[in-house]
């Protein structure tokens, strides 16, 4: 029987850390889907390490809190829901005037749950807080160093180290104040029934003889331990709800930006890109005024101005990272809403300022998001991006690991392999954003060369701070807080004697 009784044990237990692992598996996959299809807005709204604390930190808590409680909740309420059943059998009267006294330990622990929740809250964003001090340290030691900020940031990370420390000290605190709080409530409960039940007994005046009195008492003493088991547990559970409401705050998130149910797919792109009346505001910001714009086949269209005018946001909304506020975004004639978001950016690449790569091959970041690209075809696209002589100089070739974000690259490195990448999609449509505005001058030839090389026969959307890099532009526009100001070609432009001339002047002079 003893054996018996291990192995139902050992069964029981196996079959509930299967069912709490694979509950967890499946909550973060759920997790990290919805967090690729949202919008870009969001993640400019969001601290990255509070997106990380919800995806490690909270889904630990749910694990180890509302999965292992989980029995306890479900199991305990049927164990004392029998043993009140056999308690009424016994007497029915004295089992309701029990139940009346009980509500009054129910009301405690909801007292002390009341304030436990919105302190687990609060706990796990101080937790979120210090994940996004430590992930904003560690990418910008550079800078904490050149700017002995190290104080700085220790003192930052102790205010909220201190603030997790008291908040879980508080939870502590209450948690396991309720457990003895429970016990005590129970003795005076039994305390009161020894003393009604025995007047009851030794006056006659209820149908309660001794025998089923001290029955009576038994089987309620059975009720004490499952009671404080389903009371703990539902203390216990109050962090892990908290940080399970965090985790499904970003589950049940919908995209902004989503396929229409008869979105059609966009196989190729035949004519022109057509931006017509379109405004863009941030919030209540309005960042881009009526801007009508059309960039045809074949085309490069150069964006510049001062800083902070809209030109990457303008940029932002031709592959749907964005939608505008008011007027339209067409591709062939056809509003990017009614095509599938997936189709349109297969005719798009991207290459930015600042290089997003990943710490994987060189291999593996050029043929990113492309499954089955052979070795030979990401030769040739670094070939052009002129990254494949530099390449064969590192210790493994196409196969050596570059570190977090390139960081075993060069500035002029990371930025040829993110053209090379685009070259290997072979986008019909290039988004260039800034691409050569942070490079030394002979990186930025080799880059230069490299998008020049990318950009034959394709249709270019190119910013640049930089207008000796865009001077054969087929038309050249000049954003200003929002507005086109002027467009036209670099000697048209030149001959306006406006905002376009002075930029070109001042650059002049700074080279």
């Amino acid at each position: 029987a003893y054996a018996i009784g291990n192995t139902f044990r050992f069964l029981e237990r196996l079959l509930a850390t299967r069912i709490r692992t694979e509950v967890v598996k499946k909550m973060r996959a759920h997790f990290f889907d919805n967090v690729t299809r949202l919008q870009i807005g969001f993640f400019n709204n969001q601290r990255k390490g509070d997106l990380i604390s919800r995806f490690t930190s909270d889904m630990g808590e749910i694990e180890n809190t509302v999965l292992n409680y989980f029995k306890s909740v479900i199991k305990e309420p049927i164990t004392i829901l029998v043993y009140f059943g056999a308690l009424f059998f016994i007497s029915f009267k004295f089992t309701l005037f029990t139940l009346v006294v009980l509500p009054i330990t129910g009301g405690v622990v909801a007292a002390i749950i009341r304030r436990l929740r919105p302190q687990a809250d609060e706990s796990q964003r101080a937790m979120g807080r210090m994940v996004n001090i430590l992930d904003e340290t560690f990418g910008g030691m550079r800078v904490v160093k050149a700017f002995n900020a190290r104080t700085y940031i220790l003192e930052k990370m102790e205010q909220e180290n201190d603030r997790y420390r008291q908040l879980n000290y508080s939870i502590g605190k209450k948690n396991e104040l309720s457990s003895p709080l429970s016990e005590v409530l129970g003795i005076i409960i039994v305390a009161g029934i020894l003393y009604f039940g025995g007047r009851l007994v030794l006056n006659g005046t209820e149908q309660l003889d001794a025998t089923k009195f001290i029955v009576f008492l038994a089987l309620f003493a059975q009720i004490i331990q499952p009671a404080k088991n389903f009371s703990n547990g539902i203390t216990s559970l109050q962090k892990g709800i908290a940080s399970a409401k965090r985790v499904f705050d970003v589950i049940d998130l919908q995209p902004v930006i989503e396929n229409k149910p008869d979105a059609q797919t966009l196989t190729s792109f035949n004519r022109e890109i057509e931006l017509r009346n379109v405004s863009f505001a941030y919030e209540k910001e309005l960042v881009l005024r009526n801007i009508s714009l059309r960039i045809r086949k074949g085309k490069t269209v150069a964006l510049v101005g001062p800083s902070g005018g809209g030109k990457s946001t303008l940029a932002d909304l031709v592959p749907r990272f964005y939608d505008p506020t008011q007027g339209e975004v067409l591709l062939d004639g056809v509003s990017l809403k009614d095509y599938e978001i997936e189709s349109l950016r297969k005719q798009m690449g991207v290459v930015t300022q600042e290089s997003i790569l990943f710490n994987d091959t060189i291999f593996n970041n050029i043929a990113f998001g492309l499954p089955h690209v052979s070795e030979a075809d990401v030769m040739q696209a670094a070939k052009i991006a002129n990254a494949h002589d530099f390449i064969m100089q590192t210790e493994k070739g196409y196969q050596t690991v570059i570190g977090e974000r390139g960081s075993k690259l060069s500035g002029g490195q990371r930025q040829r392999l993110s053209i090379a990448r685009a070259v290997l999609k072979n986008p019909p449509i290039l988004i260039l954003d800034e691409a050569t505005s942070a490079l030394d001058s002979e990186s930025e030839k080799l880059v230069q060369d490299a998008l020049v090389n990318l950009m034959r026969n394709r249709t270019s959307l190119v910013i640049a701070h930089r207008l000796s890099t865009i001077l054969h532009a087929d038309e050249i526009i000049v954003i200003q807080n929002g507005e086109i100001v002027e467009r036209g070609t670099h000697e048209d432009l030149n001959r306006m004697n406006g905002l376009y001339r002075r930029l070109s002047e001042i650059q002049k002079m700074e080279a």
